[in-house]
């Protein structure tokens, strides 16, 4: 169910600016993209064509980014955190040992020795933390992992076999980003984090960076004349959504694509900083079933994007998320999708059912819609227990 509109009259028309390409840029991507498909495992994921979904809701196409299979995490944060844990290494091995440092010999263990002596941390909902374990598993570091109380069992126990050493706090998720980093200021811990804030950019910026190996994916395997006319993007933090608007503004400006942010009702940050026009936290009450969504304070960086580039933001309630986890589950082929991975498609359905809102974001039956699944089954209990419910 739809629960809020806003339009956002901040929203710029004009070419991604050098402001901005100095938080992200076509070039970040190239670097990032350069090193990440050259790891073991990589594979491009899937573009995937909703035909019959499309022609139910009268649209002209619907593709979606099938990220479940993403090196074998199930989730599009692996580019990210395992990113930023191999700039982070990169740039304390140049301090230490000099400029001879590359990231290949990071990745292919010469310096493994020096490696383990540090730390890195983050709070997460699972997926970002499972990302930063693996970076800290595969490059050689110690990980800390900081997850709040309602973070899944199974998200927990995938974290840890990957030998992060893992922390429940009380609280919400950002409450778990607090004690994080008073931790990690009292360790000398390193936090690899995708929420940036006043006196912490660098890294987030570079996992900024590794999620858009999406976007030049997308790219091509799309041809010029299926350029999408809206894409619409999970909020939490901002920093996903942002990297994805950030691409496609610079490159196809002049295409005029609407950026849609959807959040949960419950984690509404996004939508009321486009209303009061700041960037403002809010204190999370009741945690969504989309946990990847259920974030209360935006990244300073994802909002700098946001605030000129998205054209609307929705919230929408947990209500129809089994079904459309179910809807894709049954499609063919079957697309496994989880709870955080169905946002898009319910906020596309629930705009197309609202002839006003449809009308003032510009979806109608030549419409061409990207969606990005993030995530499959992360945490498979809960995943299975909700497509069997139906």
């Amino acid at each position: 169910m739809l629960i809020d509109h806003f339009h956002n009259q901040n929203k710029t028309h004009k070419p991604y600016t050098e402001e901005l390409r100095s938080v992200l840029n076509l070039k970040n991507t190239r670097e990032a993209f350069d090193e990440i498909t050259s790891w073991k495992g990589y594979e491009v994921t899937p573009l995937l064509s909703l035909e019959e979904i499309a022609s139910k809701i009268n649209v002209k196409k619907i593709y979606y980014k099938d990220e479940s299979s993403r090196f074998g995490l199930g989730s599009f944060k692996a580019l990210g955190g395992t990113y930023g844990v191999l700039k982070f290494l990169y740039d304390v091995l140049k301090k230490e040992i000099g400029s001879m440092v590359s990231l290949e010999d990071i990745r292919t263990g010469k310096y493994r020795k020096i490696v383990s002596k540090y730390t890195v941390a983050t709070a997460t909902d699972g997926n970002h933390g499972r990302s930063v374990a693996f970076g800290a598993n595969l490059f050689g570091c110690k990980c800390q992992i900081y997850i709040h109380s309602e973070v899944s069992k199974g998200r927990q126990e995938a974290m840890e076999r990957l030998n992060a050493n893992v922390i429940r706090v009380n609280g919400n998720y950002d409450e778990s980003v607090n004690i994080c980093k008073s931790e990690s200021n009292l360790n000398n811990w390193h936090i690899i984090s995708d929420t940036s804030y006043p006196g912490y950019t660098k890294y987030p910026k570079d996992i900024m960076a590794g999620y858009n190996i999406m976007s030049e994916e997308i790219s091509n395997q799309l041809e010029k004349k299926e350029i999408p006319s809206h894409i619409i993007l999970q909020g939490g933090v901002g920093s996903f959504p942002a990297a994805i608007c950030s691409y496609f503004w610079e490159k196809y400006h002049e295409n005029n694509i609407k950026f849609v942010i959807v959040e949960s009702e419950h984690a509404p940050c996004l939508i009321q900083s486009a209303k009061k026009g700041e960037m403002i936290s809010i204190n999370i009450q009741k945690e969504t079933m989309m946990a990847g969504l259920s974030c209360g304070e935006p990244s300073l960086l994802g909002w700098k994007i946001l605030e000129k580039g998205a054209d609307d933001f929705v919230t929408i309630s947990d209500r129809s998320i089994p079904t459309m986890m179910r809807l894709l589950s049954n499609h063919k082929p079957s697309i496994e999708a989880g709870e955080s991975s169905v946002a898009g498609l319910a906020a596309l359905i629930d705009i197309t059912e609202n002839d006003e809102i449809a009308k003032k974001i510009g979806i109608n039956s030549e419409s061409v819609i990207l969606l990005f699944g993030t995530e499959g089954a992360t945490d498979p209990e809960i995943y299975h227990s909700i497509i069997q419910a139906g």
